[in-house]
């Protein structure tokens, strides 16, 4: 007869943990760096608010950041909508739209931004309107003339150069958003789709209703990354002439020749709003994590 031994393992009483250790670990652990911006943050604006030179660039500079903020909410939500369409386009089974979507994903994603920026907004958008020019001719020709005028005298100054930003932007923040959502999609076992097919749901139905919502709540910090990321980047439309606080530091500083006060009031002004939205970000996995 063979006697069956059962080890027992032995778990480590940690009532009795070494306060000190604890302390020290905790203090590796904590954000110094963060704090070093935070700090960095108030000790600049402090300096601008309280001298005279850096308080007249921050009041000349301030005027272009409703335009910042404007072209980062509405290119990154038009955004949203296209790395979504992208995304589950590169996940389709159809070889055309799988195809189309990677595409689309691999041109932007090959093209340097600023590139894009000007191909998109001083190339693009002419052949899109020479397009809904012929539109409206060929509505002419087969009799439709209601409406064909409506199309036929469009010109590109029917479309501002802010439009524009906010079209290259959209477009290529897609691309990078379109794959964040396919790596969204693809974290979703198999079995939550056929759970969802075999009560009855169409494949559109399963995916909107089962496999989107757990995608997007894994994927949201990366998302608001994104959006932290595109308010950076936002600063390259200043050079289609956008008055966003970049482009005014811009013609504050060749105005008035105070480079160090237009563009450390700029930086700070951009330090503040990525800190402040890195903060929500944040705020956002830890609740999260909590609910997990």
């Amino acid at each position: 007869m063979v006697d069956h031994i059962t080890d027992t393992v032995i778990k480590p009483d940690t009532s009795f943990a070494d306060p000190e250790a604890d302390r020290a670990t905790r203090l590796r652990n904590f954000p110094w760096w963060f704090v070093a911006i935070i700090l960095i943050a108030i000790f600049a604006s402090y300096w601008i608010f309280t001298t005279q030179n850096y308080r007249k660039a921050f009041d000349f500079i301030r005027i272009g950041l409703k335009t910042t903020i404007q072209t980062s909410l509405i290119s990154y939500m038009i955004a949203l909508f296209i790395g979504l369409l992208a995304g589950l386009g590169r996940i389709s089974r159809n070889i055309l739209i799988n195809n189309a979507a990677r595409l689309y994903v691999e041109l932007i994603r090959g093209i340097p931004m600023l590139v894009l920026i000007f191909f998109i907004a001083l190339v693009g958008v002419p052949i899109a309107v020479d397009g809904i020019n012929s539109f409206g001719h060929w509505l002419g020709t087969i009799g439709i003339i209601d409406i064909s005028p409506d199309f036929s005298f469009i010109n590109n100054q029917a479309f501002p150069m802010n439009v524009r930003a906010i079209v290259a932007l959209s477009v290529t923040y897609g691309a990078f958003l379109a794959e964040i959502f396919r790596a969204g999609i693809q974290s979703i076992g198999r079995g939550q789709t056929e759970a969802a097919r075999s009560l009855g749901m169409s494949y559109g139905q399963s995916m909107r209703y089962v496999i989107l919502p757990q995608a997007v709540r894994n994927v949201l910090p990366a998302l608001g990354n994104d959006f932290v990321a595109m308010v950076k980047d936002s600063s390259l439309v200043s050079v289609l002439a956008v008055r966003d606080i970049t482009q005014v530091a811009r013609l504050y500083a060749g105005s008035t020749f105070r480079y160090r006060e237009a563009y450390v009031t700029l930086s700070v002004m951009y330090l503040t709003l990525t800190v402040v939205l890195s903060l929500v970000v944040q705020g956002i996995e830890r609740r999260l994590r909590k609910n997990d």
